[in-house]
């Protein structure tokens, strides 16, 4: 069950803050609207590893198009365009 909060509870924050746990934030309301959610920091730690990994998963996908439909580099072209010799 979500814990729903109007905003104006916050002058009292230490009782919201203690309600917050990892899978359980607190969801403020202003004006009966759903506004803003307190999050454990573990918690929004992990959102930010998922949000950055479907951003990168993302990413790779596009990659993968391309060069499916306009071609992959060889080796030697990305060492070229890199400027990577090797003697």
């Amino acid at each position: 069950m979500p814990i729903i909060k109007p905003v104006s509870d916050l002058r009292n924050y230490g009782d919201v803050l203690r309600d917050v746990a990892i899978g359980r934030p607190v969801f403020l309301t202003r004006n009966g609207h759903g506004r803003y959610a307190i999050l454990d920091m573990e918690e929004y730690q992990e959102y930010e590893r998922m949000k950055a990994m479907n951003w990168l998963m993302s990413e790779i996908e596009k990659g993968r198009r391309s060069g499916k439909e306009e071609g992959y580099f060889t080796l030697e072209e990305v060492e070229r365009e890199l400027g990577i010799t090797y003697e």
